[in-house]
Formats: C-alpha cells, sequence, structure tokens
C-alpha cells in the first residue's frame, strides 16, 4: 500500500475517533475531501476544506464537501474566534510558508488543531545524512533536492519544544513507527514515522 494510502487510513482511524459526533471542522490542506467525506458520513460533522489546488477542491465539491481554493491563511481570517471544534492540518504544516502563524490562527478560529506530519528526525533520516551526508530520497520524500518543491520539515523534538514555549497543551499524541501504522512506544524522537497532536491553549 502505498503511503498516501496508509496516511489517509491513519487519519480515518485516529484522528476521526478524537473528533466527536457533530463537530464543526476546518481541514486545512484538504486535498480532495476524502477525510470530509468521511467524517460527514459516519460522524454528521460541519466540515470545510481549505486547498490551493483547484482540480482537488474540484473533487471536494463532486463529493459534497464545502473547500474553499486559495491561501490558508486568508481563509482563515474569514472565520470568527472560535467558530470551529477542530482545525485539522494533515500532512500539510511542512508546506507552509509561516507554520507558527498558521498554529495560533488556527487556534483563534478553532478549540482544538490536530496536526500530523511525518518526523524529519527519523533515524533513517539522520543516517542519511550522517554516513551519506546527503537527505534522504526515498517514497515518503521521493525526489532529490533539486525536484523538490520548498518544504519546511519538522520533527518530533522541534514540535513539542515549539508547543512549550508557545505555552499549548498537548492533548493527545499519536507516535507511529516507520511503518505509519505500528504504535512507537519508545524514544518517538528516532523511532516515529509519522506522528499526530491534539493542541490546545
Amino acid at each position: 500500500m502505498k503511503r498516501s494510502a496508509i496516511k489517509r487510513e491513519v487519519d480515518l482511524q485516529i484522528l476521526g475517533d478524537w473528533i466527536s459526533p457533530g463537530a464543526r471542522v476546518l481541514d486545512l490542506g484538504c486535498g480532495r475531501g476524502i477525510f470530509l467525506e468521511y467524517l460527514r458520513q459516519s460522524k454528521q460533522v460541519y466540515g470545510v476544506g481549505v486547498d490551493v489546488q483547484l482540480d482537488k477542491i474540484t473533487s471536494c465539491v463532486k463529493r459534497g464537501v464545502t473547500a474553499y481554493q486559495g491561501d490558508i491563511e486568508t481563509a482563515m481570517r474569514q472565520f470568527p474566534d472560535g467558530f470551529f471544534d477542530w482545525v485539522v492540518c494533515s500532512r500539510t504544516l511542512q508546506e507552509l510558508d509561516r507554520p507558527q502563524a498558521i498554529i495560533r490562527e488556527s487556534l483563534r478560529v478553532g478549540k482544538r488543531f490536530a496536526v500530523g506530519f511525518v518526523n524529519h528526525g527519523y533515524w533513517r533520516n539522520r543516517a542519511s545524512l550522517l554516513w551519506q551526508g546527503r537527505r534522504v530520497v526515498n517514497e515518503v520524500f521521493p525526489e532529490s533536492w533539486g525536484e523538490r518543491r520548498a518544504m519546511n520539515p519538522v520533527s518530533v523534538g522541534e514540535f513539542e519544544e515549539f508547543c512549550a514555549k508557545e505555552g499549548l497543551t498537548i492533548a493527545h499524541r499519536a507516535y507511529l513507527r516507520g511503518d505509519w501504522r505500528t504504535p512507537c512506544s519508545a524514544f518517538p524522537q528516532l523511532f516515529a514515522g509519522y506522528v499526530l497532536y491534539e493542541i490546545t491553549r
């Protein structure tokens, strides 16, 4: 199974469990709206998606998912404080120009912020830099540096340090090993391949 399919499965299982029935959910980088469609069908949520790619917004509309095409930060300014119960940002954080500002704005418009990302401090990434002197190229990071779009990868340690400095509470966390499925119970900074957090103020 491709990583994109595993990631979608993980989001449905873990984030789907965290989000309560009838919640109001804003999905940043919503893609084709599969997650919001699942939440609507299984938990009767009111969901809104935001994505920059028009073809993905078109897919959302076909699924009956309300979605806006454009810049995430600009879109969030349209909503009043506390409008959503949840703001979700899964596999999008590392692509944002100003992630700190997005997190702050997410916790303005939403009561809870759920985020999932690939742990750049995973041991294989560290080993590639140590032994080969270059960033890893694999199915998660398939392009070399010259082909890759702008990214701002983050590690478990960096993110948790940021939360502590911002005075944010990590209400829930899920560390998954390199297969993105098996729980990681020890040394997540090294051995977690994919992580999810629920953040509150």
